[in-house]
């Protein structure tokens, strides 16, 4: 199976439409104010409506209150929601649009038991836990955690690099794999040649 892509923690038109040319299937947005890849409403939804057609959108919140979650996601039906926080599945499900839940893994974390909790998630993102930082730890867990026997698909992200992706994919077989800080020059800006070789490297395993 083709893994697909997700470059998260985008920030501006320019590195949104390398990430496309490069073969990305998905752009993350995040729409958290602590985090250093902030990015405004207005400005986000100006990027997604400039994307080509199959490239899909997500938008990242952690608790969020729902006057934010529907500032960003308006009446364009592009978006797909990622919830980072305590949400339940049935706020994930309000909000009437596809959502992914991310759930952050700990040593001894039964991942199976977790995923029962979000039944209508068309996706869950596995990514590493550290005690107060919601996501985009850049630390990885242990990947033999993930379990290979779910109905879910599964979303690798925490700690990806150009590095390590082509193992990361082999091992984990997951549907897709989400990069962030892997594939930056600073916070919320992208190096192009990372990105290139990071997407290469999911694709193909090379």
């Amino acid at each position: 199976m083709n893994c697909r892509v997700k470059i998260c923690g985008i920030t501006n038109l320019e590195d949104a439409l390398h990430a496309c040319e490069q073969g990305a299937d998905a752009l993350g947005f995040v729409f958290y104010e602590k985090s250093p890849r902030y990015i405004e409403p207005a400005k986000a939804n100006e990027i997604v409506n400039q994307l080509p057609p199959f490239v899909v959108p997500v938008a990242l919140f952690v608790n969020a209150e729902k006057q934010l979650i529907q500032s960003v996601i308006g009446d364009n039906k592009r978006w797909v929601i990622q919830f980072h926080g305590d949400e339940t599945n049935e706020e994930c499900l309000s909000y009437e649009l596809t959502f992914i839940k991310a759930l952050r893994v700990k040593p001894n974390d039964d991942i199976n038991k977790e995923l029962t909790k979000y039944p209508d998630a068309s996706a869950i993102l596995l990514d590493a836990y550290k005690a107060g930082v919601p996501g985009g730890t850049g630390e990885s867990f242990n990947w033999e955690l993930v379990p290979n026997n779910t109905n879910k698909s599964i979303i690798l992200a925490g700690g990806l690099t150009v590095n390590n992706i082509r193992q990361a994919v082999e091992q984990v077989q997951p549907y897709a794999v989400d990069v962030s800080g892997g594939v930056e020059l600073s916070k919320g800006i992208k190096d192009h040649n990372k990105v290139q070789q990071f997407i290469t490297g999911a694709k193909r395993g090379q």
